[in-house]
């Protein structure tokens, strides 16, 4: 796919899809070259060498999360081998910060969509829950550089965050009462109030020229 500044049919139709700039569209598509070695896919192994990644302890999630169908709007499970172009583009809207001349619809719609990309992240079996032992799973990876904190300590941060969960979640819970796991539901509650927009960020894409959402 060859991009350039005269705005071809088939970038203005990538413009229409994704709602990014055509300017946009060109400076990814140069960002998705040089990251896939002027392939027209990229595939894991051309991210598991991005210096930026190479030390995040939730590397591998981050890495999955480009090829989850989930994300790509491409079914309810599973992954794919390699996204083009387009596929890298949607990815990539998910990082997009809030306009400030968005009404309130639109809004709402925007952090949504960030936070079911977030979710997904946590939901590694696919089954719309974050369980205890994958919350646990993400806490321990989260905290696995700290020489500070032994696995055991990091367990324990995990289910005090599962049953401050279940508190906002469901309310008081009876002392035989198990909560099974956090729904979307219940994390759309979780972080109500909280500036998703400033924490979704990939530096290593040079986010800062990316246009907020409309």
């Amino acid at each position: 796919m060859g991009l350039s500044h005269s705005h071809s049919v088939e970038t203005r139709e990538l413009v229409e899809k994704t709602g990014f700039s055509a300017e946009q569209i060109e400076h990814l598509h140069k960002r998705f070259k040089s990251l896939s070695g002027d392939e027209p896919t990229i595939r894991r192994g051309h991210l598991n060498d991005i210096s930026d990644l190479v030390l995040n302890p939730i590397r591998s999630k981050i890495i999955d999360a480009f090829f989850d169908k989930r994300n790509l709007r491409k079914g309810p499970s599973g992954y794919v081998e390699e996204i083009n172009f387009e596929e890298f583009l949607i990815i990539m809207s998910y990082f997009r910060p809030l306009s400030q001349h968005m009404d309130e619809e639109n809004i709402s719609v925007c952090r949504t969509d960030k936070l079911r990309f977030l979710f997904n992240m946590y939901d590694s079996d696919n089954d719309n829950k974050i369980t205890l032992e994958e919350y646990r799973k993400v806490v321990e990876e989260l905290l696995s550089g700290n020489p500070n904190i032994e696995k055991e300590m990091a367990r324990s941060i995990a289910d005090g965050a599962m049953l401050e969960a279940a508190s906002i979640c469901v309310g008081q819970m009876e002392p035989d009462q198990v909560y099974e796991g956090i729904t979307f539901d219940d994390f759309l509650k979780i972080w109500e109030g909280i500036d998703i927009e400033t924490k979704m960020h990939i530096r290593f894409l040079n986010m800062e020229s990316i246009p907020s959402c409309r």
